[in-house]
């Protein structure tokens, strides 16, 4: 049995139609320069009458181009799904690269349970670049997928002194301000739930309230610090421990709203009044920052932002790939609500 001859129409039929050679039809289509104003026109014109659609495979040997850019989120589907933060960025590079006439394609590599296929893929004959987030410090993604020769921005950092080009809030400064506000409030024993201190947001989240601390003349409590990895469950437990270590406590600083969410309801049901008994003080102003009895102070980021601006600083890279690797640094302020 014979298969029916197509009737896709081909870029030699429109470069006849057209009255001009296959290679200037080609430039016309995939975007090339050193083409007259009348053979575009020509060519276009043969496009539409023809219904032709360019072949993504042949494209994209002629620009050396995919129109495609990775996200790589190192964390579980769990988190990813679960947590408001994710949801933010994913958001705002989608919208950044929709604007920018690029595709997303989203990628989960949980640190410790990833194969090799994910760094294989991470190529220019699949991607034009690629956006990490949530990585840990032991991580070798950034330095395997730069061999590849691909441009590649970082959300956040992997650690505090790698040169490369990422987009990170304010950590410290941010986390100094929740620590200052309970400072000016008469609060006499913070404690603080701290992110995980493997990742430079849970590092620098932590030096901001040892920094508070030191502004106001006091040195770190560690029976007052306890550590999370910013899941609700992880504040729960942290918050329980530091109510055995520390009865007294009259404040908390907590690494992000979620671990929050979890030490009031740790202290609610110990009986301790919010804020009468003990202020508590989260980091995100996540949605959820507004769902939770009394509503949470928190010092505010822009997840959505910072997927734009990621967005941003790697069209600006692969536009001048030769300029040197460099960072943005996006503010944070503090959301006083009900829980201070």
């Amino acid at each position: 049995m014979t298969r029916p001859p197509s009737t896709r129409p081909t870029l030699e039929q429109v470069a006849a139609r057209a009255g001009v050679g296959r290679g200037t039809a080609s430039r016309v289509i995939n975007g090339g320069a050193k083409v007259s104003a009348k053979a575009r026109v020509a060519v276009e014109e043969a496009i539409a009458e023809l219904g032709y659609v360019p072949n993504p495979a042949a494209r994209t040997l002629v620009t050396r181009r995919t129109d495609a850019v990775a996200l790589v989120i190192a964390e579980s589907e769990e988190r990813i799904f679960g947590e408001p933060f994710f949801a933010g960025v994913v958001r705002g590079i989608g919208s950044a690269l929709s604007e920018a006439n690029r595709q997303l394609v989203l990628l989960i590599a949980q640190a410790g349970h990833r194969t090799g296929h994910l760094a294989d893929y991470l190529t220019r004959q699949h991607v034009d670049g690629v956006l990490l987030l949530s990585l840990h410090d032991d991580d070798e993604l950034p330095q395997r997928i730069r061999s590849r020769g691909l441009p590649v921005v970082l959300g956040g950092r992997v650690n505090d002194t790698e040169p490369g080009a990422f987009v990170d809030v304010d950590n410290l400064l941010g986390a100094r301000l929740a620590v200052d506000h309970l400072v000016h409030l008469g609060r006499q024993h913070i404690a603080t739930i701290a992110g995980p201190a493997d990742m430079v947001a849970g590092r620098t989240r932590y030096e901001g309230y040892v920094a508070g601390l030191a502004a106001a003349g006091r040195r770190v409590d560690p029976r007052l610090v306890a550590h999370g990895d910013f899941s609700q469950e992880s504040g729960e437990a942290a918050m329980r421990e530091l109510l055995i270590r520390f009865p007294g406590l009259d404040a908390v600083s907590c690494a992000n709203d979620l671990m929050a969410a979890g030490a009031l309801r740790v202290l609610r049901e110990a009986g301790r009044a919010v804020p009468e008994d003990v202020s508590v003080v989260g980091f995100d102003d996540a949605p959820l920052a507004l769902t939770t009895h009394p509503p949470l102070t928190t010092v505010h980021q822009s997840p959505e932002r910072m997927g734009r601006e990621m967005v941003d600083l790697l069209l600006e890279i692969m536009a001048n790939p030769d300029q040197p690797p460099h960072g943005r640094m996006l503010p944070t302020h503090l959301v006083v609500r009900g829980s201070s």
